[in-house]
């Protein structure tokens, strides 16, 4: 009998499913952050859209009218915040840099790039959303 773990794409994250109250601005974040990092535009829709590498993929959807008033907050019960892993520190660096000049908010300014503590060496922002997002160099 087969582990159904030997599969090297088990336990991976399979997606991850982002509302946004402003679809265009989110979209236009997302797809340059996720270009940054080798992602592809996967999929198009009205109200949609979604980026894969590999077997990870994120969806961005427009949030259901009713909703989408409702402000996010990551210190509410749910997500808190994304990670990713970035190539080296070097790359970490040049995204703070390009997160500065769109405008972004850098999260724990005073500590960066160390936020994370001593052995870590990340940049956290926030997406359009206030969505909290962390870039973490290897260690």
């Amino acid at each position: 009998m087969t582990n159904p773990l030997d599969d090297a794409r088990a336990g991976l994250l399979h997606h991850v499913e982002l509302y946004a109250s402003d679809f265009e601005a989110s979209v236009s974040f997302w797809d340059w952050f996720l270009g940054e990092l080798g992602y592809d535009r996967k999929n198009d829709w009205e109200g949609g859209r979604s980026w894969q590498r590999g077997p990870t993929y994120l969806v961005l959807v427009s949030a259901p009218e009713e909703y989408e008033d409702e402000e996010y907050h990551r210190r509410h019960p749910g997500l808190n915040h994304l990670a990713f892993h970035a190539a080296s520190r070097d790359h970490v660096d040049a995204m703070t840099e390009r997160l500065r000049e769109r405008g972004r908010p850098i999260l724990y300014e005073d500590d960066h790039p160390h936020a994370g503590g001593p052995d870590t060496y990340a940049v956290y922002f926030e997406d359009p959303e206030r969505v909290k997002v962390e870039l973490v160099a290897p260690e």
